[in-house]
C-alpha cells in the first residue's frame, strides 16, 4: 500500500492551503508534520529535503517535492484535475494564475498592521469584482466547469478563493450569478463538501500568533 502524502509546513493556511485542497478533491488522503520550532527547519535544511530552502513541501511518490506550483502541478496530473490536452492545460493554467493572484492579496490582509488593513480590504474588493470575478463569471456561460466538463485544478482554486473574499466581504457574489451556482454546485461535490465540514485539515483564518511563530522559526 502507497504511503499517504506527508505535508511540512506551519499549522496555517499559506501557501500549503491550496495543496490540502487539491489532495482533499481528489479524495487522497494525507499527513502533515507541523513545524513548530527552529530546529525542525534547520533539520530539514541540514538533510538536503528543501531544494531552495523553504517550505512547502510535500513527501510523495518517492520524493521531496518544493515550490507550490510544481507541487500542485503534480497533483494535478497525478489525479486527472489538469484537463484532457495541452489546450486545457494551458486555460487552467491561466485561470490558476488569476486565483494565485487575487488568494495572495488576501493573505496579505493578515500580515498587515491595523492602521492599513481598511485600505488592503477595500483593494480585495475591488479587484475580486472588476479584475478577477468578470473573468470566471464569463469563462462559466454555459458549463459547470471553467476548462471542459470535469472539474479541475482551476475550479477548485477559484472555489477556495471565492471563501476567501467572502471572508472579508460576504456579498462579493451579489452581481455574479454564475458563481454563485458554481460555488454552491461545487461545494457539493462529495469530496469538496467532506473538506468543508468542521474537523477536516482545512486551517482557518491565520491569527497573530500563528504568524509570529512562523517568523520566528523562519527569520530568526
Amino acid at each position: 500500500m502507497a504511503q499517504k502524502p506527508k505535508l511540512y509546513y506551519f499549522n496555517g493556511r499559506g501557501k500549503m492551503e491550496s495543496v490540502r485542497w487539491l489532495l482533499a478533491a481528489a479524495d487522497v488522503e494525507f499527513d502533515e508534520v507541523f513545524l513548530e520550532t527552529k530546529e525542525q527547519y534547520k533539520k530539514l535544511l541540514e538533510d538536503g529535503s528543501l531544494l531552495f530552502q523553504q517550505v512547502p513541501m510535500v513527501e510523495m511518490d518517492g520524493m521531496k517535492i518544493v515550490q507550490s506550483r510544481a507541487i500542485l502541478n503534480y497533483i494535478a496530473t497525478k489525479y486527472n484535475l489538469y484537463g484532457k490536452d495541452i489546450k486545457d492545460r494551458l486555460f487552467i493554467d491561466m485561470y490558476v494564475e488569476g486565483t494565485i493572484d487575487l488568494m495572495t492579496i488576501i493573505s496579505g490582509l493578515y500580515i498587515q498592521p491595523e492602521d492599513t488593513k481598511i485600505k488592503q480590504k477595500d483593494l480585495i474588493k475591488n479587484r475580486a469584482l472588476n479584475r478577477y470575478f468578470p473573468v470566471y463569471e464569463k469563462a462559466l456561460q454555459g458549463q459547470d466547469f471553467l476548462v471542459g466538463k470535469q472539474l479541475s485544478i482551476a475550479d477548485v482554486q477559484l472555489l477556495e478563493a471565492i471563501l476567501m473574499v467572502e471572508e472579508v466581504h460576504n456579498d462579493v457574489l451579489s452581481h455574479f450569478p454564475r458563481l454563485q451556482a458554481f460555488k454552491k454546485q461545487t461545494s457539493e461535490i462529495p469530496t469538496i463538501k467532506k473538506f468543508l465540514q468542521p474537523g477536516s485539515k482545512r486551517k482557518p483564518i491565520p491569527d497573530e500568533k500563528l504568524i509570529a511563530a512562523a517568523k520566528e522559526i523562519l527569520y530568526s
